[in-house]
């Protein structure tokens, strides 16, 4: 009997599980033997990852970037397989009250910015990042050019638990902070869900278009398994029936070849903050997955 390809995910939520449990069954029907391990945090599938225990991970964007890092550290390199339609070209957006008066960036200076949790990319990283690129130094600290208020929640999920976005959102709409940071996506996601009012929020600056997740293959994982499991999503249609309901909980349309060429926006903001070194070790102060 061939031995199943073992895909690592993490269980941001209880409908992984019915996700990745509805992707065996498909692929079994298409005769390709997988089976999936839940991790609690990206930190330990990161790891086994390198280390060949599991031969796929469904990785954040800041799993990848340790990923890649704790690869290259052994002389290997983790292989980029494919994506969701929605994980390309995000953006992250510094979101004002409207009507607050501030008109630039740099109105920031001596001002409160909620962010979500430590490791989320897409509301504490990137949008940070932005402001030092401005010429802003976010911090906790009493000499910060800006003080930074932190939303820990699901810590280890690389943001994937939006509660700590949810929060700065509240936070901001109670008038506690004077800027929040955020995806757009769940800017608009609150907005519909009625967590800020549609014309509370304005945006102040955004970042540059960024990738998300991404379904990596372990350095010395086979080749040709991986390229089989690979191809079997590609051909995923969200016209089947059968499979649109897993899709949707997924939230895709269409899977499509995976990419690295927007990851560096990311690599740069954890080398300003020294989140991980150049080898994958974690530095990040305090960071308790």
């Amino acid at each position: 009997m061939t031995r199943a390809v073992l895909i690592g995910a993490v269980a941001y939520d209880p409908k992984v599980v019915t996700i990745w449990e509805g992707f065996r069954q498909h692929l079994r029907a298409e005769g390709l033997e997988t089976d999936y391990v839940l991790y609690s945090n990206y930190e330990r599938q990161s790891e086994d990852l390198v280390a060949g225990r599991i031969d796929l991970a469904w990785c954040s964007p800041l799993a990848w970037v340790r990923s890649r890092r704790l690869a290259a550290a052994g002389g290997g390199t983790v292989r980029p397989l494919f994506m969701r339609d929605t994980d390309r070209d995000l953006r992250s957006a510094v979101v004002i009250r409207s009507g607050s008066g501030i008109g630039s960036v740099g109105d920031l200076r001596g001002r409160r910015v909620a962010v979500g949790a430590v490791d989320s990319p897409q509301a504490t990283l990137l949008p940070l990042s932005l402001l030092r690129a401005a010429g802003l130094q976010p911090g906790t600290d009493a000499g910060s050019d800006v003080h930074v208020l932190r939303f820990d929640v699901g810590v280890g999920l690389h943001g994937d638990h939006i509660g700590g976005e949810r929060d700065a959102a509240i936070a901001l709409r109670e008038g506690k902070v004077d800027a929040a940071c955020m995806s757009d996506s769940n800017l608009l996601l609150f907005s519909r869900e009625g967590t800020v009012p549609g014309d509370a929020l304005t945006v102040l600056t955004s970042t540059q278009p960024y990738d998300h997740c991404i379904m990596a293959g372990a350095p010395q994982g086979d080749p040709a398994a991986a390229d089989a499991v690979s191809g079997a999503f590609l051909a995923m249609a969200y016209s089947d029936p059968r499979l649109r309901g897993l899709l949707d909980l997924e939230g895709l349309t269409r899977w499509l070849p995976g990419r690295t060429d927007h990851f560096a926006a990311l690599e740069k903001a954890v080398d300003e903050t020294g989140f991980y070194d150049r080898d994958g070790r974690i530095h990040a102060a305090g960071y308790r997955p």
